[in-house]
């Protein structure tokens, strides 16, 4: 019964009578090995940006942005799109093979890495816990990963501080539910606690998404919980929020 508000109090309009949106569902993905899942993702993403579209992706696992940073790939010289990410781990294993019986490139842990490697920027928000390896990889300059870490001994950044990180004029914009503060969204597969609380959230993604051209985004790692729609809605807020600010000039 929890439901968006099309009037947006900010703007002081119906948002819903200016802005077309269609949803396009993949869930044939469902059972596919990983990399066969990205190859699928990435050509129904790559007809969309042929068609001029604006694809705002929602997941499941962090690994099917994978599929949309390859699309992107195609579109743009990946040096010129700077990957903004709000997320409890830095998802820059090379695999999950420390963890799993049948390790893949296309884990959720290792969705950066691919990025990284596909020669994108990246500026991590939030982050409070990784591996060693991941630390040695946003350690060497090269990899040209900026990481703002979150939570004691770290002091939390100004939202100027971050914005003067990115150096591209676009932005691709990737976030993990974990990368907020379980109260804010508790609905999740590896909750870590700490992360940012709403306003803050808000604030950064809406000065981020005024200042840079946006050429895609993505919420991910949604688990929903029996006793509360709490991160649902949050998350569809969210994505809302980030395409009224986005397209706001249309509104006029």
């Amino acid at each position: 019964d929890t439901q968006i508000e099309f009037w947006d109090r900010k703007l002081k309009l119906n948002v819903n009578d200016y802005l077309k949106s269609a949803h396009k569902n993949l869930s044939k993905i469902k059972n596919l090995p990983p990399q066969k899942a990205s190859e699928v993702i990435q050509k129904n993403y790559s007809e969309l940006l042929k068609n001029d579209k604006f694809v705002f992706l929602l997941g499941g696992e962090h690994s099917v942005c994978i599929g949309a940073f390859e699309a992107l790939s195609k579109k743009y010289k990946t040096k010129d799109v700077t990957i903004l990410q709000i997320d409890a781990h830095c998802d820059l294993r090379d695999d999950d093979s420390d963890y799993s019986k049948k390790p893949t490139k296309y884990a959720h842990s290792a969705v950066m890495r691919r990025a990284s490697e596909m020669g994108f920027p990246i500026v991590q928000v939030g982050v409070r816990t990784y591996h060693e390896s991941e630390y040695k990889y946003f350690s060497n300059k090269k990899n040209n990963v900026k990481v703002f870490e979150w939570g004691h001994p770290a002091k939390k950044p100004e939202i100027a501080e971050i914005l003067k990180s990115i150096k591209t004029k676009n932005i691709y914009i990737t976030i993990d539910v974990d990368g907020f503060d379980p109260s804010v969204m508790p609905g999740t597969g590896t909750p870590v606690p700490g992360g940012l609380k709403w306003n803050y959230g808000m604030k950064l993604l809406e000065q981020a998404i005024s200042k840079f051209n946006l050429v895609g985004a993505d919420i991910v790692e949604v688990s929903p919980q029996k006793d509360t729609p709490i991160t649902e809605y949050s998350s569809a807020q969210l994505a809302y929020s980030m395409l009224t600010t986005k397209f706001r000039k249309k509104f006029k």
